[in-house]
């Protein structure tokens, strides 16, 4: 007696692709793609007084205007200031104008990395 032939079904790959393309569209949704940095911040503390040499820089820091000892200043502009020459242990007082939102503020400080001679100071509102 002949035992009759199971035919056997074939795995659909269908579903698995859907689940596939399901899991990418999640992952790519819930990344994020922005660039994080550090911004190095130290504490204020007391006895270290600048040297009487050191004439300190004021920067006001407003949401969209920048001035450096009362002149208007831009981002792009600060290596170009005054502040370029400054001597090694310039205090530079950072005063926020307004509504200032911290973006701007970090956006400044890392500005201000390039001018490494700079000792700065964000002063509280």
């Amino acid at each position: 007696m002949a035992r009759p032939r199971r035919r056997r079904n074939r795995l659909s790959m269908t579903s698995l692709i859907d689940v596939i393309f399901l899991l990418l569209l999640f992952f790519m949704l819930t990344s994020t793609f922005s660039k994080f940095s550090e911004i190095e911040l130290t504490a204020a503390t007391s006895g270290g007084g600048a040297s009487a040499d050191a004439k300190p820089y004021f920067l006001q820091l407003g949401t969209d205007s920048l001035r450096l000892n009362g002149e208007a200043l831009t981002l792009d502009s600060l290596t170009a200031s005054p502040l370029a020459e400054a001597e090694e242990g310039t205090p530079l007082l950072i005063s926020l104008a307004g509504a200032v939102e911290s973006q701007r503020l970090a956006a400044l400080l890392i500005a201000l990395r390039a001018l490494p001679a700079l000792r700065v100071t964000v002063l509280e509102g």
